[in-house]
């Protein structure tokens, strides 16, 4: 029994470890952030996020006013795709959430402004914005329940997760580095021709030079 239990102790904190050390690293795994945008009286304010593609997008955006809780300004957002595809757009609220799954990939943007009812001599305000792709976004809490596990298997569950999406991330960073490798050999390939056809330019020119000084000179009977 105590074996049981110092065997199932060690699964947690090793299962725990691991969980801290891969969330840690951004660059694979997507996690939550939180950001603070200041939107000028008479601007917009964008953010921009480059994500790839079946990945799950969930947002909450919300105006910060300590100064006058009581009447809080209204904001229009907007969320763009990369190929400018409206993918969310609310005008006249104080708060809001947006959720989609990606079909493209590249930069997705959303944008903030000011509604022109309450702009106030062209004072800027805060705004909250809790931003969560990939396996951040999932709700761990409704999928115990679903799947009826806790503990060490909602852990381990949380793991898997973890472990395909930055499986999901190196494929896509690999994909990357091939299309690179590719457009660098394609460029590579373009200079080297078009220093052959240089050279080749040079050399006939050069040679339509010497024969044009020769028969210069032929005709001035020089030679």
């Amino acid at each position: 029994m105590a074996r049981a239990l110092i065997a199932g102790a060690r699964t947690v904190f090793f299962s725990l470890f691991l969980l801290l050390c891969l969330t840690c690293n951004n660059n694979l795994v997507p996690v939550a952030e939180a950001i603070w945008l200041t939107i000028p009286g008479s601007g917009t304010r964008c953010v921009s996020e480059e994500i790839q593609t079946n990945v799950v997008v969930l947002t909450d955006y919300y105006v910060i006013d300590e100064n006058n809780p009581e009447h809080i300004p209204t904001i229009s957002a907007r969320v763009t795709s990369p190929f400018g595809n409206n993918l969310h757009h609310n005008e006249n609220v104080s708060h809001g959430q947006f959720a989609f799954t990606t079909s493209e990939t590249g930069n997705y943007q959303a944008c903030f402004w000011l509604d022109s009812s309450h702009q106030h001599g062209g004072a800027s305000l805060t705004l909250g914005l809790d931003w969560k792709i990939g396996i951040a976004a999932q709700d761990w809490e409704s999928v115990a329940k679903k799947e009826k596990i806790e503990g060490v298997q909602l852990v381990l569950r949380r793991l898997e997760g973890v472990v395909e999406a930055i499986h999901g991330n190196l494929i896509h960073l690999k994909n990357r580095e091939a299309e690179m490798r590719e457009v660098s050999e394609r460029t590579n390939a373009r200079v080297a021709w078009f220093s052959i056809m240089s050279l080749g330019v040079c050399i006939v020119v050069s040679v339509l030079q010497l024969w044009h000084l020769q028969r210069f000179f032929q005709k001035k009977k020089l030679i």
